[in-house]
């Protein structure tokens, strides 16, 4: 199982979190917060365009998760969203972000007292988080899921291909400067970003650099600036052109499309892994009707005093290890937050 490596943190004398990895801020030292609203949200105009989303479920890409900042102020936005427009067919939100030296959850809590309005939310993300290995671990909070690639990220986005091509429709390219983490503001980075974006779909960066810029245009973003935040002169941001060529797309060997666009589903049996079925099915709007044979739930095997949970772990193969740690903690993470 490969193994990750923590963020070496401190704090600068606007207490502001600091990379030692990378001599560099985690966000701005004027205010984190408006920055990620400014840069972020309303570069790539988030909320009008969740106003006339014509499907289900919207798609952010983060390339730094950092401390967690983007995704709270956004998670916290669509929330507010979902409240004021109940009738919307917008309904999810998936945010994929990208980590390669993981804060422990000790650290995001501490950096996280500053801002109480994110509390609930907070408190419930640290409560689950448990890096142990690189490639993506799951977190579902309601009505959004986060989706975190530990490991390098130029070695992850490529495992989004089958799944998330030309789906993704905005993107937080964030991270440390381009100057201070060359290794991943490259031509590699923003082909993949071009493949996975769909046609419409836009980023938005705190960076003006020019290398940036060219990159983003090279591949086929059309770019352009505003103002940036603070003091900053410049920010970018952009969009992929309508009529760009369709990326094809290679599903994995055990993908199975839906056959059905069914949204009554009857779910028969009445044991644990029945119960988590139609959990599952009702988060996604579906209506559902359980049927049991027995007077009751969980009378059978399902119906042990204590049960206990585990991953399957063996040497004969690293995937079964990785597959197994992920739904295991996934699980857990499910318990910890219902």
């Amino acid at each position: 199982m490969n193994t990750l490596s923590f963020a070496s943190l401190s704090f600068n004398s606007n207490n502001t979190p600091v990379s030692e990895q990378f001599d560099d801020i985690y966000f701005s030292t004027q205010d984190g917060l408006e920055e990620s609203y400014y840069v972020f949200q309303d570069g790539n105009q988030l909320w009008q365009k969740w106003q006339t989303h014509d499907v289900e479920s919207f798609v952010i890409a983060e390339t730094g998760f950092g401390t967690g900042l983007n995704f709270l102020a956004v998670a916290d936005k669509f929330q507010q969203f979902l409240s004021e427009f109940p009738n919307s067919k917008l309904k999810r939100l998936y945010f994929i972000s990208f980590e390669k030296f993981p804060l422990t959850s000790e650290q995001l809590a501490t950096i996280h007292k500053n801002y109480p309005q994110f509390a609930t939310l907070s408190q419930k993300m640290t409560a689950c988080w448990q890096p142990r290995q690189t490639g993506c671990q799951r977190y579902h909070f309601e009505q959004i899921y986060l989706d975190v690639w530990f490991g390098d990220m130029l070695d992850n986005l490529p495992q989004l291909g089958d799944l998330y091509t030309n789906r993704i429709d905005a993107w937080f390219l964030d991270g440390f400067s381009p100057d201070k983490n060359p290794e991943m503001w490259n031509e590699t980075l923003y082909r993949q970003m071009f493949s996975l974006t769909k046609n419409g779909g836009s980023f938005a960066t705190f960076t003006a650099a020019s290398t940036v810029r060219k990159g983003l245009q090279a591949v086929g973003f059309e770019v352009k600036k505003r103002k940036g935040f603070g003091k900053k002169r410049e920010m970018l941001w952009g969009e992929k052109p309508q009529q760009s060529e369709t990326a094809p797309v290679n599903y994995p060997y055990f993908y199975s499309e839906s056959q059905t666009e069914a949204n009554d589903i009857a779910v028969v049996g009445g044991g644990v892994a029945s119960l988590f079925v139609v959990l599952s099915l009702l988060e996604k709007g579906k209506k559902v009707t359980l049927y049991c044979k027995d007077n009751a739930l969980a009378q059978n095997a399902s119906g042990n005093l204590q049960g206990a949970i585990y991953p399957q772990l063996s040497d004969d193969d690293e995937r079964n290890i990785r597959f197994y740690v992920h739904c295991f903690d996934y699980a857990l993470a499910t318990f910890v937050t219902n």
